[in-house]
C-alpha cells in the first residue's frame, strides 16, 4: 500500500518563488497529504483578537513547496483533490480600508465561527452549509518572487471557490520540481470575496499529484465534474476576464473541430464568466464551458 506524505503547516512559505527550497520530494502519482494554517496563520482565535495586531509579514502562509520527481518546466501538474479536512472553527475580519465595502467599515471587527455538523454557525439564526475550498495554491512562478497574497500565471490567491474537493487543477510548470505549495482554505465563501475573507479557516489537503507531458490545457486550469475552468488574473476585472475568456478560446481551438467563428459564437452560447475575487492585489476571473458539450466530440481530459 502506498504510503502518504504528510507535510506540516510548520513547513511553510509566504511568498512563491524558484528560489524555496524545497521541503519535501515525492514521484508523479504520489498522495500526498498538506497541513494547511488560515491565512491569517492561526492568530485570529477569539474575537479579542484584531487583524492589525498580526505581522503582516507571516499572512497567506503556504505550506510546502512539494518537489515532484520528473516535473521539468513546459510540463503541466495535475492536482487531483482528494479530501479537505476542516478544524472546529474559522475566522472572519473586517476593517476600514479594506476589501471592496472598504469605505463603509465603520470598526475593526474579528468574528470566530463554529463548524458543527458540516455547517457554519453564522449565529443563532444563520448557519451555512460548509463549502471547503482552496484559497492559495500554486506552483513557483518562472522568475522572481510572488507574495501569496498575489495570484498569477502559477496560481496562488486565486480564491476560485470552485477548487474544492472531487476536482483537478492543473497548474504550470515552470521550475524544475514545480515547487507545489497550498494554503488559506476557507469553508464557506461566496463569489468576489467582498470584505477580503470567507470563512478563513485551517485543516487538511489530501492530493495526487501527476506530471502531465505535452498537455493541451491552458493553465491554471480547473475540472469539475461538469465544467472545464480557465482562471486568469489581471490588475482589473475587465483584464483578468478578458484573458480568462481567450484561455477558454484556446482550449476550444484545440479540442473542438469548428471554426474561429464557431466557437467564439460557443463561448458566447455556453460559457459563463465567473468572479473569483476583487479585493487582493490582482483580480481573479473564470470563464466555465459545460463538459457534456465536449463529450459530444469526444473529448475528456
Amino acid at each position: 500500500m502506498e504510503q502518504k506524505i504528510y507535510i506540516n503547516k510548520e513547513d511553510s512559505i509566504v511568498s512563491m518563488s524558484s528560489n524555496n527550497k524545497a521541503k519535501h520530494y515525492c514521484k508523479s502519482g504520489s498522495t500526498v497529504v498538506f497541513q494547511t494554517s488560515d491565512c491569517y496563520n492561526g492568530n485570529l482565535k477569539s474575537e479579542s483578537d484584531l487583524f492589525h495586531l498580526i505581522d503582516y509579514s507571516n499572512i497567506n502562509p503556504a505550506t510546502g513547496p512539494l518537489y515532484i520527481e520528473n516535473a521539468e518546466p513546459g510540463d503541466v501538474l495535475r492536482v487531483d483533490i482528494l479530501e479537505i479536512k476542516l478544524d472546529s472553527q474559522g475566522a472572519m475580519s473586517v476593517s476600514p480600508g479594506r476589501g471592496a465595502l472598504k469605505d463603509f467599515v465603520e470598526e475593526e471587527r474579528t468574528k470566530i465561527i463554529k463548524i458543527e455538523d458540516g455547517y457554519a454557525v453564522f449565529n443563532d439564526i444563520l448557519k451555512f452549509p460548509i463549502n471547503p475550498m482552496i484559497g492559495v495554491i500554486g506552483t513557483a512562478p518562472k522568475e522572481g518572487e510572488v507574495l501569496n497574497g498575489t495570484p498569477g500565471e502559477h496560481g496562488s490567491n486565486m480564491d476560485c471557490n470552485k477548487i474544492q474537493e472531487g476536482t483537478s487543477l492543473f497548474l504550470p510548470v515552470n521550475v524544475p520540481g514545480a515547487l507545489l505549495a497550498m494554503g488559506d482554505l476557507h469553508a464557506v465563501m461566496g463569489d468576489g470575496e467582498s470584505a477580503t475573507c470567507g470563512i478563513e479557516i485551517s485543516g487538511e489537503v489530501t492530493v495526487k499529484v501527476t506530471v502531465l507531458k505535452d498537455a493541451i490545457m491552458p493553465t491554471p486550469f480547473l475540472k469539475t465534474n461538469s465544467e472545464y475552468i480557465t482562471i486568469a488574473a489581471g490588475k482589473t476585472l475587465d483584464e483578468a476576464s478578458s484573458h480568462a475568456c481567450f484561455k477558454m478560446l484556446d482550449f476550444l481551438k484545440a479540442t473542438l473541430p469548428l471554426d474561429l467563428q464557431e466557437l467564439i459564437m460557443l463561448l458566447s452560447i455556453a460559457g459563463n464568466m465567473e468572479i473569483c475575487q476583487v479585493v487582493n492585489p490582482l483580480k481573479t476571473a473564470r470563464m466555465t464551458m459545460p463538459i457534456d458539450l465536449f463529450d459530444k466530440y469526444n473529448v475528456r481530459i
